[in-house]
């Protein structure tokens, strides 16, 4: 590590020491710090800006699909847990309880939503009369708390925030085809705004949603081949209609319950783009939803012009629609620069006296740390351009390192060595639980989605013929 470089010689060896390169690069670039109470973290302004950008991007996808934002409680009845037995089996380890408010006892415990079907579906069983009320599509951003032991920041602590999507159907193929759906939309966002591809597919019954009839989950490969579920969506069948009472008169004049399904991704994300795109110098984010997409660095600052045309460079970029800096600060040209690579800004623009004077200035790029030479004279449109090219490099890119990392398994000795060398293992399954635990047991590996195409022959646990080819890896 650069040892004149007090930023990146302040951040462990992403190589060496991954968990710890983490860590340091979510405290030291002012994305999170640690909560007083345990399991908690407090969301800084830098961090929470990038949530801001995927909200953005989010809703617009979401109300194209036809969703409406609204808001449910966060205390939800005990009793509400209790109706779809799967589901509160499923979280009961998870769930924090109220059971004291005002001074006093209260009649009926009170649970902190760790996730709101209950809560929705009841009120869509108030709601819900006719056939012509359906579809209902509905969203949420909200936080939620599930009881975690250990904090890791994004990745697994008490309270974090997400986005869940609720919507109703008369009909179960209806309800089928929007849970497909909405994941393609998480798969798209992934692509376009977070430069992450992923995998997608149907969880196994191990995996899935408690409550669910069927989950479908996206998968990103991390720098050090562990998966991260980044979403989830989930069929529910008639579970929670038949639990809380979801019914509608039909054209026939007949009562039936309603076919529901629900979708959700969380602050997870923000963890997702740090561990597939961040390298030795820091973060390296998404032009999409940096928080900061150009910075300006002026070069010579006390020389005559250089702040004022920096200033203007500044403006003319933010009124193109680019979240642009100047940084007019007192430390050294050398100090921002590694400042700014730390926390992951795409583009920085140094100007100075001699690029004034030819009418150009140096563009230096985060992905690659290549520095071209853009004309000042229609800089908006050479900064876009750049932009843009960030995003496709760095899909590309992570695109490649999962794909070649991605590895095909005949034996428990050979799905052990994939997972040892960071892989994803694509392996048969005979669809016996006993041998997806064995698979556990053996490589601490789990599945994570079925695989697009069924080739395997045979079950990597038992050896017996093959009923799904599925993905195995490590997983945060």
């Amino acid at each position: 590590m650069a040892k004149d470089n007090q930023f990146v010689s302040q951040i462990a060896d992403i190589e060496e020491d991954f968990p710890q390169w983490y860590s340091d690069v979510v405290l030291k670039t002012k994305l999170v710090d640690y909560g007083p109470v345990k399991g908690t973290m407090v969301i800084r302004p830098y961090g929470y800006a990038i949530w801001e950008n995927i909200q953005k991007q989010f809703d617009l996808r979401f109300k194209e699909s036809g969703y409406e934002n609204a808001y449910f409680p966060l205390l939800i009845p005990m009793s509400f847990m209790t109706k779809e037995a799967e589901h509160v089996e499923g979280f009961a380890p998870e769930v924090a309880v109220v059971t004291h408010a005002g001074g006093e006892k209260l009649a009926e415990p009170l649970c902190i939503r760790p996730t709101s079907e209950t809560i929705i579906g009841t009120m869509y069983g108030k709601w819900i009369e006719s056939w012509r009320d359906l579809p209902v599509r509905m969203n949420q951003w909200a936080n939620i708390m599930r009881w975690e032991k250990t904090t890791r920041p994004f990745l697994r602590t008490s309270e974090f925030l997400w986005q869940e999507g609720h919507a109703v159907f008369a009909t179960a193929e209806e309800a089928e085809e929007e849970t497909q759906k909405m994941l393609s939309v998480y798969e798209e966002f992934a692509k376009t705004c977070l430069s992450m591809p992923v995998l997608t597919g149907r969880k196994t019954e191990k995996e899935k949603f408690a409550g669910a009839v069927a989950t479908y989950g996206m998968e990103a490969m991390m720098h050090d081949g562990k998966s991260l579920q980044s979403g989830t969506s989930h069929y529910l069948g008639q579970n929670f209609s038949k639990a809380f009472d979801i019914k509608f008169t039909d054209k026939d004049g007949t009562q039936k319950y309603g076919y529901t399904m629900s979708f959700g991704v969380s602050t997870r994300l923000i963890g997702a783009l740090i561990m597939t795109h961040g390298d030795k110098r820091g973060l390296v984010l998404p032009p999409v939803v940096a928080p900061v997409q150009v910075v300006i660095v002026p070069i010579a600052a006390k020389k005559e012009g250089v702040l004022q045309a920096c200033a203007a460079l500044k403006e003319r970029l933010a009124k193109a629609g680019v979240r642009v800096l100047l940084d007019d600060s007192e430390n050294s040209p050398g100090w921002k620069f590694n400042e700014w690579e730390m926390k992951g800004v795409p583009l920085r623009i140094e100007l100075g006296p001699r690029d004034l004077e030819a009418g150009k200035m140096l563009v230096c790029r985060r992905d690659t740390l290549e520095k071209t030479e853009l004309a000042l004279e229609g800089a908006e449109a050479g900064i876009a351009e750049l932009l843009s090219a960030v995003s496709e490099t760095m899909y590309e890119r992570a695109l490649e390192r999962m794909n070649g990392r991605i590895v095909d398994a005949e034996t428990l000795d050979a799905l052990l060595d994939g997972v040892n060398k960071g892989n994803f293992v694509r392996a048969g399954w005979c669809g016996c639980r006993a041998c997806e635990d064995k698979v556990k047991e053996f490589a601490q590996a789990t599945s994570r989605v079925f695989a697009k195409e069924n080739n395997a022959k045979n079950c990597v646990a038992c050896g017996k013929k093959s009923e799904h080819t599925v993905i195995f890896a490590r997983a945060y």
